[in-house]
């Protein structure tokens, strides 16, 4: 049973291309949002807390700062209002889901970031 699954996602399940990125990694995410007849496009500019998930199910959480409060956002990767996704920062963590940053304030929850 799941062969046939994976085999029906793999057929037609439209992949996009967008660049790798992991937990720690700073992202803007474009997405297309529809009001009555209109479209525009908005980001969200935030940490990748996590990814989990495989295939046509796969998602990822992105958390930023608006103003004091914090904002988090699950998108799919296969979501079809993605347009694209940029990597901004590349960061260093232990972790593959970070959710400690959650409590993290001030200088703290600064992550090192990667050069390469």
């Amino acid at each position: 049973m799941e062969e046939l699954i994976k085999f029906v996602e793999n057929e037609f399940v439209p992949k996009k291309d967008f660049p790798k990125f992991s937990a720690g990694d700073t992202i803007t995410v474009y997405y297309e949002i529809k009001e009555g007849e209109k479209t525009r496009t908005q980001f969200f500019k935030g940490v990748v807390i996590q990814r989990r998930g495989s295939g046509a199910t796969e998602t990822f959480t992105i958390r930023k700062m608006s103003g004091t409060v914090g904002v988090e956002r699950i998108f799919p990767i296969n979501m079809p209002a993605l347009q694209k996704i940029e990597v901004n920062k590349k960061g260093k963590v232990r972790r593959s889901r970070i959710f400690y940053f959650r409590g993290l304030t001030g200088k703290k929850a600064r992550i090192k970031e990667v050069r390469s």
